[in-house]
């Protein structure tokens, strides 16, 4: 896990919140330098934090209104050589390997639920794969999201900013 400290927390916040402005924006907005927010955001790279700056994009406006949960049930040995046939399949949007029920859960779009049965009928003839249960997304109620992570970061800094700080008779007033 990346050390953050509450300026790391904000530059995030801004990048989520409006990731279309630039660095001077963010700079005036947080009252730092451009130059600061600049090693920040390359440090937040670095360290795996910022992973992407891609824009979401909706796959039911691309053509592709079904959203299905595929549970893959894989021969053992068989993950690697499943995983690798599952980049090919340009339906999956995502991918992991799971414990419970499964081997992997791949996040599928699909023009319709015809398209869902073509799907699942072609990781049945994947090597390695056993069966498959699948689940059709009736409709979402959470967003993908990141920011509420964030706030629990900005309460664990505050708990031990508290923590840290000097007590008894002889602590500094604030």
């Amino acid at each position: 896990m990346a050390a953050l400290d509450s300026m790391d927390v904000s530059i995030l916040r801004e990048l989520l919140t409006r990731p279309r402005a630039g660095m001077r924006e963010f700079a005036r907005t947080l009252g730092i330098a451009r130059g600061t927010v600049h090693t920040r955001m390359s440090r937040l790279e670095r360290l795996g934090v910022i992973t992407d700056y891609a824009p979401r994009i909706s796959p039911a406006q691309l053509g592709f209104p079904i959203l299905a949960f595929v549970h893959l049930h894989l021969a053992q040995g068989q993950l690697a050589r499943v995983t690798r046939a599952l980049v090919l399949v340009d339906e999956v949007l995502e991918a992991h390997t799971t414990a419970g029920e499964g081997d992997v859960l791949c996040r599928v779009a699909a023009r319709d639920t015809e398209h869902v049965e073509e799907i699942i009928q072609r990781f049945l003839q994947l090597p390695g794969v056993v069966r498959c249960r699948t689940e059709i997304v009736l409709s979402e109620r959470l967003p993908s999201r990141i920011t509420s992570l964030l706030s629990l970061v900005a309460q664990d800094l505050a708990s031990n900013d508290t923590k840290a700080a000097p007590q008894g008779p002889d602590a500094p007033l604030s």
